[in-house]
């Protein structure tokens, strides 16, 4: 499982209550927090408003969805949730063992690797440098820029992750 988040931009007509900015990205909006499989299918998606932080938006996904690790066997392999150097994974299971305290018998998290400026030369590369694995969920990132109707956060209503007509 990969997961990232995504700040989307709000227009003038979604709430007021849904609103927040991400500092990060400069934007002001939503966060879409989402999480992937390995070839870049939605497994879990979460909306919060763009002030939240990456952390707290990927405790409150796998909450909302911690039957599904309730179910899983534990002697089956470990799910790896892949995540980028944005996430904090001691705060993230802090938390989630208050919420479910046999979590990490289920999953566990790792933290992509992030190119050093050593490895970029090596490759004859500057600036941005996709790192194995995490250009899946960048994928799928950009797929669902493509659809007008979840490139903006347009709709009034503050549960409505995305505008569908």
């Amino acid at each position: 499982m990969i997961v990232d988040s995504q700040a989307v931009k709000n227009t003038c007509n979604a709430g007021v209550e849904s609103k927040g900015f991400c500092f990060y990205k400069a934007t002001n909006g939503i966060k879409r927090h989402l999480a992937v499989d390995s070839l870049g299918f939605p497994f879990f998606a979460h909306c919060t408003k763009a002030s939240v932080s990456d952390d707290l938006g990927l405790i409150e996904m796998l909450s909302d969805n911690i039957d599904y690790f309730k179910s899983k066997p534990v002697n089956i392999p470990k799910i790896t949730i892949l995540l980028d150097n944005g996430y904090h994974p001691e705060k993230v299971i802090q938390e989630l063992k208050k919420i479910y305290p046999a979590i990490m018998s289920k999953i566990r998290f790792q933290l992509s690797p992030k190119p050093s400026k050593q490895e970029k030369e090596n490759l004859e590369k500057t600036g941005f440098v996709p790192v194995k694995a995490r250009w899946v969920i960048e994928r799928t990132n950009s797929w669902m820029e493509r659809c007008k109707s979840l490139t903006k956060k347009i709709d009034a209503n503050p549960g409505k992750c995305y505008s569908q007509d």
